[in-house]
């Protein structure tokens, strides 16, 4: 048996006959572009949120990529990242000609430090772009009281923290818009690309539905540019409707395959070197990625081969550090915590359905081979 990070099909085994319904739904409508399963969706997304306006879009980078160009971002304009994350957050900033700006990660949490960020400020600066990683919220306070002295805006990304919460407050309602990835892996995860935007402000919405329909208010007629064709298909709609009422029970099965992984793996932490994931207080971990964290990884990622395991690094290369990004000249050691994380950090198989015994025997090997170092 051969073990991996992510596996969807058990659940569509399980969903299969409501999953399949949602696509004969779409194709027996009449409308297979920008109807009324993607309206349906995104009245009930936002209303899930608590939130005035969602705004469906074709994935999670484009969705990050127009949210900002809608509250006005462009060249010459700057936006305070990170580089501990996926590359397409970096992606979208690029798409609309800023220039990204790296500051640090916290190292207990992987997630930006709001210490480092009022540094990092100029008057170029318009956007602080927090990243909820894992499936954890970023601690929003002082990144809310840094962007109140400076008159920034935030746009959240969430594409990792659907359903999380912070302080009773959900990932995507604290920021000026927020954007959320559905590709397959993510905790609401659709069955191929697609993306949405929150915001509570009707004018970012409308601008936001424009700018994914080449510019358009009206069917040929452009009234603003840059225009992007960048819709969310009717089917993913679909299916992410039917599964959207089902995404607290992901997340409790997300929580539970942590907990077993806390009381198969805890001990070691103290006895093994090994780093498992830590929630901040007020926060409600959804567990996207279970990122674990030790100084051998490349040693204990080779040995687990052995037991038929292959897991994940999310990530292996710092965004700044990788060939795409050398121009905006951060060499290596200007952020030693992210550059420190990726020679350490591993993912475990973390999905809602992951069998108990697939999930034990993981533990069984993880812990022989520390055992062996």
């Amino acid at each position: 048996m051969s073990i991996s990070v992510w596996d969807y099909l058990p659940e569509y085994e399980k969903e299969k006959d409501d999953l399949l319904d949602a696509v004969e739904k779409v194709f027996s409508s009449g409308r297979l572009v920008l109807g009324e399963s993607v309206e349906g969706f995104e009245e009930e997304f936002a209303r899930y949120h608590g939130t005035a306006h969602c705004t469906g879009v074709d994935n999670g980078t484009n969705a990050l990529e127009l949210a900002l160009e809608a509250l006005g971002v462009g060249p010459g304009d700057e936006v305070i990242t990170v580089s501990n994350t996926a590359a397409p957050t970096v992606v979208a900033i690029d798409g609309t000609g800023a220039t990204p700006v790296f500051v640090d990660v916290r190292e207990e949490d992987f997630l930006i430090d709001p210490d480092l960020v009022e540094a990092a400020v100029t008057p170029r600066t318009k956007v602080i772009l927090p990243v909820h990683l894992y499936g954890q919220c970023a601690d929003m306070a002082p990144l809310e009281a840094i962007a109140a002295r400076h008159g920034l805006k935030i746009v959240e990304d969430c594409a990792q923290a659907h359903g999380a919460r912070q302080q009773g407050r959900l990932a995507g309602t604290r920021g000026a818009a927020a954007a959320f990835s559905f590709y397959p892996t993510k905790v609401l995860g659709a069955y191929g690309d697609g993306g949405a935007v929150l915001t509570d402000d009707e004018e970012t919405d409308r601008d936001l539905r424009r700018l994914r329909y080449y510019g358009m208010e009206e069917t040929y007629h452009v009234v603003r540019t840059p225009g992007h064709n960048s819709r969310l298909d009717e089917v993913q709609a679909e299916i992410l409707r039917r599964k959207l009422t089902r995404l607290d029970a992901y997340i409790e099965g997300r929580r539970a395959v942590a907990r077993r992984y806390e009381e198969g793996l805890g001990d070691l932490t103290a006895t093994g070197g090994l780093q498992l994931p830590v929630t901040n207080e007020g926060n409600t971990h959804v567990y996207y990625v279970y990122v674990v964290r030790h100084p051998k990884r490349d040693q204990i990622l080779e040995a687990l081969k052995a037991y038929g395991i292959h897991l994940n690094i999310s990530y292996p290369w710092p965004v700044h550090r990788q060939s795409g990004f050398a121009h905006l000249g951060y060499g290596e050691g200007s952020l030693p915590v992210t550059e420190k994380l990726a020679r350490e950090i591993f993912s475990l198989p973390m999905y809602p359905s992951l069998p108990e015994t697939v999930q034990e025997k993981t533990v069984s090997a993880l812990r022989e081979v520390l055992a062996a170092l």
